[in-house]
């Protein structure tokens, strides 16, 4: 992700998540960091060919702090779902981890996004807590889970790309 990525990435935030979208000011934020020898993020998008050109239909990002990664966000187009492009981009960011030399990733998910618990699920994570009222303003709990060595989890998926 650049920065000229970040309004069509607002607009999906927006229509994904209406009540506690990013701000372009968070996206900003973390790709200041993203770039360069001392980069502690990675922020990937997904496009498809439209009639303009490229156009954005997923995003996902990680923070590295020490030897822990975290799954910031990660979002794709409604008519994207189900696509395997969900697992494509959470592939990116296991793939950045343990570039980032990450001994476990973590994440929050909304208790009621059943499907993207499954597609964590699948990679390896594993439920370790909740944080209760954490999505605001809904006051939707959040599931933590948690991933070990996320090397694993992405070898044999060599040859699958997404743009960076």
């Amino acid at each position: 992700m650049r920065w000229w990525d970040i309004e069509p990435v607002l607009d999906l935030e927006k229509d994904l998540f209406p009540e506690d979208a990013w701000s372009r000011g968070m996206f900003w934020s973390d790709l200041a960091h993203a770039r360069g020898p001392e980069a502690t993020r990675r922020y990937v998008v997904a496009e498809v060919e439209g009639e303009d050109g490229g156009v954005i239909v997923g995003y996902g990002g990680l923070a590295a702090a020490g030897d822990a990664g975290d799954v910031q966000t990660i979002a794709v187009a409604r008519e994207h779902w189900g696509t395997g492009l969900g697992a494509l981009i959470l592939t990116e960011l296991l793939r950045a981890a343990t570039a980032f030399e990450c001994a476990e990733v973590l994440l929050e998910c909304r208790v009621d996004n059943i499907r993207a618990q499954k597609l964590y699920e699948r990679f390896g994570f594993e439920p370790i807590g909740f944080r209760r009222g954490y999505y605001q303003p809904g006051n939707v709990d959040a599931l933590v889970m948690r991933l070990n060595d996320p090397s694993t989890s992405v070898q044999g998926t060599e040859g699958t790309e997404i743009n960076g």
